[in-house]
Formats: structure tokens, C-alpha cells, sequence
């Protein structure tokens, strides 16, 4: 309950939201000083109360020799104006998402990884649920981004329990092979589901909070706190 207490008044009494920070952390390389493609995949607790509960993710990339990076995320409140919530943009990799600090969940450089961010832009240029967006279950920003890892399944990218909407069923599908392709996932629209797989560990999706163990870097996941164990990435 205190750890509940400190969260609350820490969210509750953050900056107003217009103008938090959205400076760089340093956990993405400066293109400048590396030629070779890289790509990353990134997560931040959301601004506000919704905080407590969850994370908002997203792709950059760097192709070879490219003077800049590339970020693929979705954003709901883009449908006020928009036909698309899916954003492609020059952003910083690393900038903080309204004041939260993100962290790296996965990274891959060099031989590849241009064929690879191929593969990410073709799938979220292809996203199906462009001009949707749903808080909970889905489809909201985590769903488009475990979209686009399904694309690149050697990335062995996984996101963390409190990236809620990323068990949506974005394929259409009930039931399949997991986006690493080592293990199998059955869902029930996105409210229930049971993953198991190497990468993916073992989940339990109850109404969106994700239950769990990581089998390939030992973990205990849980709803809202997220992972207890060895980190996604270095």
C-alpha cells in the first residue's frame, strides 16, 4: 500500500503534461559516430494517473550511413485531425515520453538490420488498424509495435507486462505461432489469453494485465509493476 501511496503522488503531482520533458536519455547512439544500421525498440510509462498501470512503445531505426533516426509509433489523439494514428517521424530514439524515462528493450546492429527495417516499415505502413485506436484492450500503440516485431522475429524482442494491448489479436487470428516463432499464443480478443513460447517466456493475459515468468533472461512478470528480474536489454 505505501508503494501504491508513493506512485500515486509521484504521478499525481508531475508536471502538467504540455510541458513535460521530451529530452534524450542517452541510450541511442549519435548517427554521427555510427555508420552501421541499428534498430530499437523503446517503452515509457505513460504520462498521468495511466501511468501506474502501463507503458507507451515504440520502433527507431537507423539505417547505414543514414544522418538521422526514424521512429515508428502510434498515437491515439492523432484521429482529432487525422485519418491515421500511426506516426513516422525524425524524433529522438530515446526522448522521454512526457517526462518518463525510457528503456531500452531490445537492439540489434549491423549486418542485417537494413533488410530488417525494411520489414518495419513495410508492416507499419500496412498496419490494419490505422484509423482505430482503443485505450484497452486495443489496438493502441503496444499492439502496433508488437505488430511490427512480429515482422522482424530474429530481433527475439519481447515487451514487458505492462505494455497493455500488445495481446490483441492484430493478425485476426485466436490462436498461432508467437512473433519469435518459438512458441504458440492463444487469445481471446485481447481481454484473455496464455503465451508460451522461449523468447515470449510463459503469460497469462487476465483483461490486459500480463502474469508471467521469462524463461531466456529469468523473470517474474506482473501487472502494472512490470518485470522483477534480469532487464530486457543490457
Amino acid at each position: 500500500m505505501g508503494l501504491l501511496v508513493a506512485l500515486f503522488t509521484g504521478f499525481a503531482s508531475g508536471a502538467d503534461w504540455r510541458s513535460a520533458s521530451h529530452a534524450p536519455v542517452g541510450l541511442a547512439p549519435e548517427p554521427a559516430a555510427t555508420p552501421e544500421a541499428v534498430i530499437q525498440v523503446y517503452g515509457a510509462r505513460v504520462w498521468g494517473l495511466k501511468g501506474l498501470f502501463g507503458v507507451h512503445t515504440w520502433v527507431a531505426v537507423k539505417p547505414t550511413k543514414a544522418k538521422h533516426w526514424t521512429v515508428y509509433e502510434v498515437i491515439g489523439w492523432r484521429l482529432r485531425w487525422s485519418d491515421s494514428v500511426v506516426v513516422v517521424s525524425d524524433r529522438d530514439p530515446d526522448a522521454r515520453w512526457y517526462g518518463n524515462a525510457p528503456e531500452l528493450y531490445a537492439e540489434k546492429r549491423g549486418a542485417g538490420v537494413d533488410e530488417m527495417i525494411a520489414r518495419v516499415d513495410k508492416a507499419a505502413r500496412s498496419y490494419p488498424f490505422a484509423q482505430e485506436y482503443g485505450l484497452w484492450p486495443g489496438p493502441n500503440s503496444n499492439t502496433f509495435v508488437q505488430a511490427a516485431l512480429d515482422a522482424v522475429p530474429e530481433l527475439k524482442a519481447v515487451l514487458p507486462p505492462t505494455a497493455i494491448g500488445k495481446d490483441y489479436p492484430y493478425r485476426g487470428a485466436w490462436f498461432g505461432l508467437t512473433a519469435s516463432g518459438t512458441g504458440v499464443f492463444a487469445s481471446l480478443g485481447g481481454y484473455l489469453g496464455l503465451t508460451v513460447g522461449w523468447v515470449e517466456g510463459i503469460e497469462l493475459n487476465f483483461f490486459g494485465g500480463v502474469l508471467g515468468l521469462d524463461l531466456r533472461r529469468p523473470a517474474l512478470k506482473f501487472p502494472g509493476l512490470g518485470r522483477i528480474g534480469v532487464p530486457l536489454a543490457p
